[in-house]
C-alpha cells in the first residue's frame, strides 16, 4: 500500500510539473513566424555545401566554411570566432578524379577516393587482379582487430612480388540485394510509438580499457558499445584501423598503382568513400584507393572471373597541405542578461566527408543551428543566459572537437575532476541525423526533463513534434556533454534517406534536403534554447558519472 501511494504522488508530481512549466507562447509564435515565413535557413545551407563544400576536418574546405560562417554571424551582430582545440593530424584535399576501363571495352567508373590515400601523379594505366582481403563469408572477422591482423599478415605471405605495377581489387563482389522498401521514408505513429517505449533493461557490461576486441555473441557486442563511455570505444576502433596499417604499407612497398574497393550500402549506384584512420600523423599513406559504385565494381570483378583481362586508366590528384594540421571549432555568443554567467549551448558538427557536399551530415545542422542564433537575435528576444553557438570539428573521427572543448571547458569524462563552468552550463542541444524534420527528443536516460521537454514540444504539435523517448542516441557531439554529466540532447528526425542514400556518400549534396524539415527544425532549437536561456532553474541533471577505472596500459587512444 505504501508503495502505491509513492508511485500515485509521483506520477501527480510529474503531472504537476508538466502544468507548471512556464513557455512564453507569444515568443514562442513570433519564433515561428520568423523561422516558417521569412527562414534563410536555405540560404546558409547553400553557402555550406555548393559554395564551402565538402569541409573535411583540417582542410582548406572546412576552413573556407568556418571562415563563411563567422562572417556571417558577425554580419548580424553576432560574437564569432573559431577556437582552436589542438593538433588534429594530415590535411587533405580531393583535386581531380577520373577512373575509367579501356580493356576489354571502354566505360567510366563512377567511384571517390578515399580520404587521405595518396594520388597518381597524371593518369596511369595499368592491369588489374581481383586480390581480396576478405572474403563475404569472413565478414565477421572484420569485427576483431587480432583477426584482422592476421588475415592481412596471411594476405601479404601470399601476395607478395605478385601485385607490382597493378590496379588491385580488394574487396570481394556481393550480390546487390533487391530493393523492397521505399529508400526515403518517415517515421509514423506506430514507429514513434515503440521508440517512445523504454528498452528492455540490461546490466551495464563489465569494462577494462582500453578495449581491443568485442565479443563473438553479437547482442553482447551491440550491448558493450552502447555502454562504452567514448574513451574506452575509441581504444577499439583505432585498434580496429591500426590492424589494416600492413596492409597499407605492403602495398606501396609492392608499387601497386592503385587500389579499387567497393562499399554495398543501400541500393547501388552510390560510392560511401570514408578513410581508415589514416589521418593521424605518421600513419602509412595508402596507394591511391578509390570506392567504386557497386555496379562498375562488380562488372571488373566478373570480367576477371571470366578469365577475361581488364585494363583501367586511373587518374588521382590530391593534396596533403600539412602533416599535422591544427583544428579549430567555430564558437558564437549572444549575451545574456541576469544570468549571463550561465550559458545555454546549441551546435552540430561542421566537418564533412569528401564524396558529397556534406548537406544531410552536416550542412543541416549547422544552417538549423546558425538560423536559431539568426532568428534569437533578429527578433532581439530577452535572454537572461547568454547562447552559445558551436559547430564542431573532427566529429567523423571520433567527435575530437566537442570532446576537446568539454574537456577544456567543463570537465575530463575520464578523471571527473570538473571545471567551474561545468556547474554554469544550463543544457546543450545538437541537430546531426539528416534533413528530417524533428519528431521529439532523446532524453538520453534524463527522465527529470520529459515533463519540462513536453511543454516545450507542445506549440508544434501541429508541426509533428511530440515523440519523448527515454532511450540514448549515439553516435554524435551531445554524448561529449553526456559523458561529464551535463545535460545534452539530440533530437528525433524523420530518416528520410538519411541511412540508405546520403550518409557519408556522394549523394549527400544540397537536393537530397528538405527545406520545410529544416524550417520546422529551426523553430524548434531556436524555441528550446529561449526556453533553456529564460527558465528559473536550469535544467535537471544526471548524477554525475563515476571516473573510468585506471587503464591496463597508458597508450594514447588518439592520434
Amino acid at each position: 500500500m505504501i508503495r502505491h501511494r509513492a508511485i500515485v504522488v509521483l506520477v501527480a508530481l510529474a503531472v504537476r510539473g508538466a502544468a507548471e512549466e512556464k513557455v512564453d507562447l507569444v515568443a514562442i509564435h513570433r519564433i515561428k513566424a520568423e523561422a516558417l515565413e521569412s527562414g534563410k535557413v536555405m540560404d546558409h545551407l547553400f553557402y555550406l555545401t555548393d559554395v564551402h563544400g565538402p569541409r573535411l576536418t583540417a582542410s582548406p574546405g572546412f576552413e573556407a566554411a568556418a571562415s563563411w560562417a563567422v562572417g556571417r554571424l558577425q554580419g548580424w551582430g553576432i560574437d564569432a570566432r573559431t577556437e582552436a582545440w589542438g593538433s588534429f593530424g594530415r590535411s587533405w584535399t580531393l583535386d581531380r578524379y577520373a577512373a575509367r576501363m579501356v580493356a576489354p571495352t571502354r566505360a567510366t567508373l563512377a567511384g571517390v577516393p578515399r580520404a587521405w590515400s595518396s594520388g597518381t601523379n597524371g593518369a596511369v594505366t595499368a592491369d588489374v587482379v581481383f586480390a581480396p582481403v576478405f572474403m563475404p563469408w569472413q565478414d565477421t572477422e572484420r569485427q576483431d582487430p587480432a583477426k584482422v591482423a592476421e588475415r592481412i599478415s596471411r594476405y601479404i605471405d601470399a601476395q607478395r612480388g605478385k601485385l607490382h605495377g597493378k590496379i588491385v581489387l580488394i574487396e570481394p563482389r556481393r550480390e546487390l540485394t533487391l530493393p523492397t522498401e521505399a529508400a526515403a521514408r518517415r517515421f509514423d505513429e506506430a514507429e514513434l510509438q515503440r521508440l517512445s517505449a523504454a528498452q528492455d533493461p540490461y546490466p551495464t557490461p563489465k569494462i577494462e580499457w582500453p578495449v581491443t576486441s568485442l565479443p563473438e555473441d553479437p547482442r553482447e557486442r551491440t550491448r558493450l558499445l552502447e555502454r562504452m563511455p567514448l574513451e574506452v570505444s575509441e581504444g577499439y576502433w583505432l585498434a580496429q584501423t591500426r590492424a589494416w596499417d600492413p596492409l597499407w604499407t605492403f602495398l606501396r612497398d609492392e608499387a601497386v598503382v592503385g587500389v579499387l574497393a567497393a562499399d554495398q550500402r543501400g541500393a547501388g549506384g552510390i560510392a560511401f568513400a570514408e578513410e581508415a584512420g589514416l589521418w593521424r600523423s605518421g600513419s602509412p599513406v595508402p596507394p591511391p584507393l578509390v570506392v567504386l559504385e557497386p555496379e562498375p565494381y562488380a562488372r571488373l570483378v566478373r570480367l576477371l572471373e571470366h578469365q577475361i583481362p581488364v585494363t583501367v586508366q586511373l587518374d588521382v590528384e590530391v593534396a596533403f597541405p600539412e602533416e599535422d594540421r591544427p583544428a579549430t571549432n567555430l564558437i558564437a555568443e549572444i549575451p545574456g542578461g541576469r544570468r549571463k554567467q550561465e550559458v545555454v549551448m546549441l551546435g552540430a558538427h561542421l566537418d564533412s566527408w569528401h564524396g558529397g557536399t556534406g548537406a544531410t551530415d552536416n550542412a543541416a545542422g549547422c544552417a538549423v543551428a546558425m538560423e536559431a542564433m539568426r532568428i534569437l537575435k533578429s527578433l532581439a528576444l530577452p535572454l537572461d543566459r547568454t547562447v552559445r553557438l558551436a559547430l564542431w570539428s573532427g566529429e567523423e573521427q571520433g567527435l575530437f572537437g566537442s570532446r576537446a572543448y568539454v574537456k577544456e571547458h567543463f570537465g575530463d569524462p575520464v578523471t571527473m575532476a570538473l571545471k567551474p563552468e561545468h556547474a554554469r552550463l544550463a543544457g546543450y542541444f545538437n541537430v546531426d541525423n539528416g534533413t528530417g524534420r524533428i519528431r521529439g527528443v532523446y532524453l538520453q536516460g534524463n527522465d527529470m526533463v520529459r515533463p519540462i521537454f513536453e511543454a516545450w514540444l507542445a506549440p508544434f504539435r501541429d508541426l509533428g513534434a511530440s515523440t519523448l523517448t527515454i532511450r540514448d542516441t549515439d553516435g554524435t557531439d551531445h554524448l561529449s556533454f553526456d559523458a561529464v554529466g551535463l545535460p545534452g540532447f539530440q533530437f528525433v528526425q524523420d530518416p528520410v534517406d538519411y541511412g540508405t542514400r546520403t550518409h557519408h556518400s556522394d549523394l549527400d549534396v544540397y537536393d537530397h534536403i528538405q527545406a520545410a524539415d529544416l524550417m520546422q527544425a529551426s523553430a524548434i532549437l531556436a524555441s528550446f534554447v529561449y526556453n533553456a536561456a529564460n527558465r528559473p532553474e536550469m535544467l535537471p541533471r544526471k548524477p554525475l558519472p563515476k571516473p573510468l577505472p585506471p587503464r591496463k596500459d597508458a597508450a594514447s587512444t588518439r592520434n
